[in-house]
């Protein structure tokens, strides 16, 4: 699969290249777009699986989501420059939804089919737990009933202002786990875990992997720019809508990179990593990305508040409801998996027919 990957990478940027000089079709272009994208994605996948292993499950789970959401982020910045804000909008639905029902269930089912009964990190579950429902249910919902009786003006203060507060509390979280409790609720038997996971050796050395993602970086960051560009065409042929190109494409093509590597680490029964990817990941798009996309969209000609539809809204508050029953207590196994994926194929249709 990795040389597979590889040379889609080869074969897909020149490819990107070539066809953006030359005017090829819309459609062509889109497929070859998302393809090199999600190749790309593979590679940055990998380097962070070897960054992981060196620096333990939180700080390679944050960095399995940093990378993967820097994806969505570099597409969502030339989208908001093209004046695309529902996309952008629905895009950040998308990965709420995605992380929470598509990565989680996808997870949860591989990892349980191989696995009866695979564990995590209870204190960081419901440590999350509250996080979601403040990122998710108080700072988006919230936006929404204010700006019933704003204007439009009003309403990108508001966002303003609760952007501010969530970029902060999101580096206050990271503190809080990564220094002033880091270790403090893992068992002796976790550590024990711990230690020797990591004598396993990573596939490329630190130096080699920081190198690949930074060149996979950019070359994504090109890749988007022409991506973003199609969707309206794209949009056209197959008559989807703004709205459902960012839940459904958008979110699954830039979250390629931590949807992989979250399953992967489920079937080796990693699980603190890959509830970490999926969870950490949902937490940082509520938290950072879409809070500094409201502050980017400042510098450009159409400005994005914070604000989402009423669909988006119950399908994020719903993703998030059902994701902290489910992993609350944990631990977790194949129908559990089942259920978010259910849940999210129901929304899918639910977004496809609106």
């Amino acid at each position: 699969m990795n040389k597979i990957f590889g040379g889609i990478v080869l074969l897909g940027v020149p490819l990107s290249v070539a066809g953006s000089l030359m005017h090829w079709p819309s459609l062509v272009m889109f497929v070859i777009y998302c393809v090199t994208i999600i190749a790309l994605s593979s590679f940055m996948g990998r380097a962070t699986e070897s960054l992981a292993i060196v620096a333990g499950p939180r700080i390679g789970g944050l960095l399995n989501a940093t990378f993967g959401n820097a994806v969505e982020l570099i597409i969502s910045i030339f989208a908001l420059k093209a004046g695309l804000v529902e996309v952008v909008l629905a895009s950040l639905t998308g990965s709420v939804l995605g992380n929470l029902l598509l990565v989680a269930g996808l997870s949860f089912f591989l990892g349980g089919i191989k696995f009866k009964r695979q564990t995590f990190s209870v204190h960081d579950a419901r440590h999350n737990s509250g996080l979601l429902m403040f990122a998710v249910i108080v700072a988006f919902v919230i936006p929404e009933i204010f700006s019933m009786s704003m204007n439009d003006s009003e309403t990108l203060t508001l966002s303003i202002g609760i952007s501010i507060i969530l970029i902060a509390l999101y580096l206050a979280a990271l503190f809080f786990k990564l220094v002033t409790h880091r270790g403090v609720y893992v068992s002796k038997k976790k550590e024990g875990n711990a230690v020797e996971k990591s004598q396993e050796e990573p596939e490329w050395s630190k130096g080699k992997a920081l190198g690949i993602l930074l060149v996979a970086t950019l070359a994504v960051a090109y890749v988007s720019e022409g991506l973003v560009h199609t969707f309206e065409s794209v949009g056209e042929s197959f008559g989807w809508s703004e709205l459902f190109i960012g839940v459904i494409i958008v979110a699954i093509v830039g979250n390629a990179a931590e949807h992989a590597s979250a399953i992967i680490m489920a079937m080796k029964n990693k699980m603190d990593i890959a509830v970490e990817i999926a969870v950490g990941s949902t937490l940082q798009i509520a938290m950072f990305v879409a809070p500094v996309l409201v502050l980017l969209s400042l510098f450009f000609p159409q400005t994005m508040p914070l604000v989402f539809t009423v669909p988006e809204l119950v399908s994020m508050v719903t993703a998030v409801l059902l994701a902290i029953v489910i992993s609350n207590d944990g631990e977790t196994n194949w129908f559990e998996g089942l259920t978010l994926l259910a849940a999210y194929f129901i929304m899918g249709i639910g977004f496809y027919l609106l």
